[in-house]
């Protein structure tokens, strides 16, 4: 018997969101709907230039692991704080969800990372990225029986921004698959695969990921093509199984020859896109490891998705089990 249906493994990092228009963003030399790492003097710089706004407890993993426990389902988080004001509210955050997270903070420096995220118009969103104390993360974080414990080890492509995360992440799958377990990743965003596509292949091609999610951006950059039916065919032969979201378009669910999609969940009022990716991934995993269809797995996927960009910030206000039975998705 498990004790976790999902864990996730990712950068804890406390959003900090306001909006902005365009030009904010060219004036300041900041990358459109990219993730910008930055180091803490541009941190401090975006920062004090930023509107009104809100804080939030977020990372990519770290909303997945959120997402998965609002559905009821048993999640665990590894990722690591700073023993500052910033890391005990993510701490707290991502335990009010009831999501087990025992990783022990680190010092006061370097400090909890925080990620500048500005939200123009058209609801996109450009993430500055402070890693801070998410770089100290590695093997010794590893809680291997929680790893043992778990149905899926989920772990984020930014995780191979700081290196020795590297390690902990192949710690992760080398238990996994010991004990009969799965490892799935995020391909995170387009700059991110191209930083490291090489390295992520080699994860697929050799077996230590099972699942892959990504974006169709994503997939496009991981094969270097622009024919997204050849990325899906790459994705078949590379990976036991892969989930790709399309946006407004709705998922597309690939196994072996199998291409299952579903459309996109009714959006009335669009507001941050920030965690879709990440809600997406909880929906699908949520149903993948309660033994639900692939089919049912993307729908739920794409529920969650719609439900968190149409409100500020990266993790559901609203319960997402409730709403996914009132929709008689689960």
């Amino acid at each position: 018997m498990s004790q976790y249906d999902v864990l996730t493994v990712g950068n804890a990092i406390v959003d900090i969101i306001s909006r902005c228009d365009d030009r904010f963003l060219i004036e300041n030399a900041i990358t459109k709907g990219a993730m910008n790492l930055i180091d803490a003097e541009r941190a401090e710089r975006l920062y004090a230039m930023m509107g009104p706004a809100v804080e939030a407890s977020g990372g990519s993993a770290g909303n997945t692991a959120a997402g998965v426990a609002n559905f009821g389902g048993r999640a665990a988080y590894f990722g690591k704080v700073a023993s500052d004001q910033l890391g005990e509210i993510f701490t707290h955050d991502i335990r009010a969800q009831g999501v087990h997270f025992q990783t022990k903070p680190g010092d006061t420096r370097p400090p909890t990372a925080r990620s500048m995220i500005f939200v123009t118009e058209d609801s996109e969103r450009s993430m500055n990225t402070y890693l801070g104390a998410c770089v100290e993360f590695g093997p010794d974080d590893v809680e291997a029986e929680v790893v043992a414990q778990s149905k899926v080890t989920y772990f984020e492509g930014y995780l191979w921004d700081p290196p020795r995360a590297k390690q902990a992440i192949l710690d992760c799958a080398a238990i996994a698959h010991e004990h009969g377990r799965e490892v799935s990743m995020t391909l995170s965003d387009s700059f991110c695969v191209m930083r490291y596509r090489d390295e992520f292949l080699d994860l697929m091609r050799s077996g230590k990921v099972d699942i892959v999610f990504a974006n169709q951006q994503e997939a496009l950059a991981l094969y270097e093509t622009d024919d997204f039916a050849t990325a899906l065919d790459n994705l078949s032969r590379d990976c036991k199984l892969a989930a790709v979201t399309l946006g407004d378009q709705g998922a597309i669910v690939v196994k072996d020859d199998q291409r299952i999609k579903v459309p996109a969940s009714n959006v009335t009022n669009l507001l941050d896109t920030t965690g879709a990716g990440d809600l997406f991934a909880a929906g699908f995993l949520y149903g993948y490891t309660a033994g639900r269809t692939l089919e049912d797995c993307a729908h739920l996927g794409c529920y969650a998705a719609g439900v968190v960009i149409q409100q500020i910030g990266p993790r559901p206000m609203s319960s997402l089990s409730k709403g996914a039975a009132s929709l008689g998705l689960i």
